[in-house]
């Protein structure tokens, strides 16, 4: 388990926990690893969540799909962060999403149940991971509610726009790169991709922004 602390040493679940102490939470918390190669199905949606994972490696998409098919891409996992802890959570929940891999990837899970319930050696540390998971998942409301933002916007200008500013907020600068490319784009914004490509074509030519694959720049 030593080779992955760099990596998790940067999980907001492991905040503040010594290197000494956090071999003997891993066993505490029942971790184990499992890889995945790229299209990998990491967790099935319909299953009962037990576990929590986090990314060692590569990353994870959690996809959604309508009664007809389209796919909707709920948000792009990458190295030292978690994924599924709120399913995890809330006991017998079944996932409403699927979890694939973008490449290939590692994951370590932990037992949820064993970290929501302080166990018999009364670990000093078990109480900071409790925390640490609270505060996770209030991030992850935070940006639960951007992405609502986003696709409660009407048109596809008006979601592409609010997804870009969010994103140069985010960065600090007009300049950055995304982490999709245009088909998982329209997907996570959930609109036809034609339709996207020609909106980005024309706010180009309307001197609004700049764009090479998954860089933008917005000019105004």
């Amino acid at each position: 388990m030593k080779k992955y602390f760099p990596v998790l040493r940067k999980c907001t679940l492991f905040d503040q926990v010594a290197d000494e102490d956090l071999i003997a939470l891993l066993g505490c918390l029942g971790a184990r690893v499992q890889s995945y190669q790229k299209k990998d199905t990491v967790l099935s949606e319909g299953e009962t969540a037990t576990h929590i994972g986090i990314l060692l490696s590569g990353s994870v998409q959690m996809i959604q799909h309508d009664y007809f098919g389209n796919r909707s891409i709920v948000s792009e996992i990458h190295a030292s962060q978690l994924f599924a802890e709120s399913f995890a959570c809330a006991g017998d929940a079944e996932l409403p999403v699927s979890v694939i891999a973008n490449e290939p990837s590692e994951v370590m899970f932990i037992n949820c149940n064993r970290v929501m319930y302080t166990c018999a050696n009364a670990c000093a540390f078990h109480g900071k991971i409790i925390y640490n998971l609270m505060k996770t998942m209030a991030n992850k409301n935070i940006l639960f509610h951007q992405k609502l933002q986003i696709t409660s916007k009407r048109t596809t200008r008006e979601k592409l726009m609010t997804y870009l500013l969010q994103q140069a907020k985010r960065k600090g600068k007009n300049s950055f790169e995304i982490p999709f490319n245009r088909q998982e784009l329209a997907d996570y914004l959930e609109v036809d991709r034609s339709g996207l490509s020609a909106e980005i074509s024309k706010l180009r030519d309307e001197g609004i922004l700049k764009s090479d694959r998954s860089r933008f720049e917005l000019l105004q």
